[in-house]
């Protein structure tokens, strides 16, 4: 399959460019908003119109700035270490989901000081309202033709612009499916029958953990890093990181859960 080729600019007027990466950032913002706000309408979670628009505002400006630190950090150090200003341009790419949710847990927490809210409800709240984003993200990486796959002759490889003439996985799809809408319903099923604090949070991260590391063995390793630990990529080892924290929560969740039974 030929890639589909797509302006990343949708609009442009002078020098003004709006792109639809952003705009991908733009409607994931939304929905956690809406999904944000279906939640605090149940008994469980203590929030108003008020505290949701503060959460998320304290959530984009984390997830932003940890997204980008976060890219500089662990998968270009080197460069950024020698370009420090680099950092800042944002416009020239690079954005880390790890780093991304590291700002939106701290993003969190300093929400849950400010407001006095349990960290773990927002934690909850905030690995629904997360999914959509993900969603999102991936498709705006597949139209930017960035974070391909790597070569395969499976019948819908595509041959992606700068990535040579071999077919490649489209794997900015198969992590918009699993990451984006399966996480989506199993969280949202469950936010409707769990009441424990703290059982969305570690499902998602030891979820979301297990489908990047999985599906990062579709994906084209980042060309300056290359593998880390024989097969397996920096995102893989990130994604490890995340099950392990997201199995000892949940274990402690379930645990805190059983004590408050008795």
């Amino acid at each position: 399959m030929r890639y589909p080729h797509i302006d990343p600019v949708f609009f442009e007027i002078g020098p003004l460019q709006l792109r639809w990466y952003g705009l991908m950032y733009i409607i994931g913002f939304v929905c956690a908003y809406f999904l944000l706000t279906n939640l605090s309408k149940r008994e469980s979670y203590d929030m108003d119109r008020i505290d949701i628009e503060d959460l998320l505002a304290y959530g984009v400006i984390g997830l932003i700035v940890g997204a980008r630190l976060g890219y500089c950090l662990f998968y270009n150090f080197g460069f950024y270490f020698s370009h420090p200003l680099k950092c800042l341009a944002i416009w020239e790419g690079g954005m880390s989901f790890h780093g991304g949710l590291i700002g939106l847990v701290l993003g969190g927490w300093l929400f849950s000081r400010r407001k006095n809210k349990s960290l773990l409800m927002l934690a909850d709240m905030g690995a629904l309202a997360a999914t959509p984003g993900l969603f999102f993200g991936r498709i705006g990486n597949f139209i930017n033709a960035e974070l391909y796959g790597r070569v395969t002759d499976v019948p819908w490889g595509m041959v992606f612009p700068g990535a040579g003439d071999l077919p490649r996985h489209p794997s900015q799809l198969y992590e918009a499916f699993f990451e984006g809408i399966v996480l989506f319903v199993v969280l949202f099923a469950m936010s409707r029958k769990v009441r424990t604090r703290g059982v969305l949070i570690s499902t998602f991260l030891a979820g979301y953990g297990l489908m990047r590391f999985m599906l990062e063995f579709f994906r084209e390793p980042d060309a300056q890093l290359g593998f880390i630990i024989g097969p397996f990529t920096m995102g893989q080892i990130l994604s490890l990181l995340m099950v392990g924290a997201g199995v000892i929560l949940l274990m402690k969740a379930i645990k805190v859960g059983q004590d408050f039974q008795r």
